[in-house]
């Protein structure tokens, strides 16, 4: 490390998350809450960046009906589609089209719970993203994490994978801001990024992300990550303390242990990701869980679903977040979700939605309400790469 960022990781835990005493286990519920609720945290960030744009949280809260005690603090889980629809109401009634950028900078170590303590308190810093990769469930953000490596780069993705695409692309640039101030607390706040990439259509002013990213940020893109040097995997934590990681990872499987998943849910999960990757195949997925694929049918069917089912909601969730959130063309989202040409996706989205790609972009997302059109530079080969 510089000399410039020499402070240990422990005082800066102290300064930054807020724990008063770095060996503390905070206290979470032992079951936890279903997938799809967010901790609860977040929605007290959303709230407090309200007030502070001008707007009447209570007022927003009440207009797309949620429960007000759910941001009490005290401690009860919010759905994510819902948060994600009150960031985006948000975003549209401040004016301020970067909102989850500003909920994603109050982040901090301590916010994370029991993850940001494991990750605090692991050996590196890839050690600590290996951790959020594997564990980012007990936080319930419904979304999957995830870490690629190629030669010299590292891709930290996020992607949203529940029904709802409103709100996806602000709760995707939220999850960047959360885990680049993470970073900085763990290495000292002059790491720096190579490249953002977010799925969103840059703003008419994006000079917010530059500032608080520190490094190029690359709009209308298929998915949310952060690209950076790969060696800065293998740094070390200062001030990690083995036996705190070994208490906090037990309590962290005990809730997964507890927490009753299904393979619906799992699937879904993994088609999110896979879907950009052109890895939707049945007998993939049946490889992949030791199953041969009659008995991968057989038991989605126990769950009320199918194979085909899951594959073609994952394609139309990413087809609505593309079109809803990005200025990308219809050439270009029927590529990334593995279409022949732009007409078989046409058809496909009209099968599922019973509108044209054009239409329902018209309909759920005016021209007037996007940012300005922008060039869409496609992604270097070696950021890609480790998603392929």
């Amino acid at each position: 490390m510089s000399t410039s960022t020499s402070t240990s990781a422990a005082s800066r835990m102290g300064t930054v998350s807020g724990w008063s005493n770095a060996t503390d286990i905070p206290n979470v519920p032992e079951t936890p809450p279903p997938v799809g609720l967010t901790r609860p945290g977040v929605a007290q960030a959303v709230y407090i960046t309200l007030v502070e744009l001008g707007a009447n949280p209570d007022d927003l809260i009440a207009e797309i009906g949620l429960d007000p005690r759910l941001f009490d603090g005290g401690g009860t889980r919010v759905p994510y589609a819902s948060l994600g629809r009150l960031i985006a109401l948000g975003a549209d009634r401040t004016g301020c089209p970067h909102l989850g950028l500003l909920v994603g900078q109050r982040a901090t170590l301590a916010s994370l719970g029991l993850l940001g303590l494991l990750m605090g308190h692991s050996a590196t810093i890839g050690d600590a993203l290996r951790a959020l990769e594997a564990h980012s469930g007990v936080q319930n953000w419904g979304a999957v994490v995830g870490l690629g490596i190629d030669s010299h780069v590292a891709v930290f993705s996020y992607c949203p994978y529940g029904p709802d695409a409103q709100g996806a692309a602000l709760h995707s640039e939220r999850a960047l801001a959360t885990t680049t101030s993470v970073l900085r607390a763990l290495c000292g706040s002059n790491w720096a990024l190579l490249e953002v990439l977010l799925p969103r259509s840059a703003p008419h002013n994006a000079a917010p992300f530059g500032d608080f990213f520190r490094a190029p940020v690359r709009f209308d893109q298929e998915m949310a990550a952060l690209v950076f040097p790969a060696k800065l995997l293998e740094q070390r934590i200062e001030g990690a303390n083995p036996a705190v990681r070994l208490r906090a990872e037990g309590r962290i499987r005990r809730l997964e242990a507890e927490h009753s998943s299904n393979l619906t849910d799992d699937l879904r999960q993994y088609l999110r990701v896979q879907v950009t990757r052109q890895r939707c195949k049945a007998e993939r997925v049946a490889r992949l869980r030791l199953v041969n694929r009659r008995t991968l049918s057989r038991r989605l069917k126990a769950e009320g679903t199918t194979f085909k089912e899951l594959a073609n909601e994952a394609q139309f969730q990413l087809a609505m977040q593309l079109l809803t959130d990005t200025n990308m063309n219809m050439t270009q989202i029927s590529a990334v979700l593995d279409f022949s040409e732009p007409a078989a996706f046409s058809h496909a989205f009209r099968r599922w939605s019973g509108m044209t790609p054009s239409a329902w972009r018209s309909a759920n997302h005016p021209a007037e309400k996007r940012g300005r059109p922008q060039a869409n530079a496609s992604v270097p080969d070696e950021t890609r790469q480790p998603f392929r």
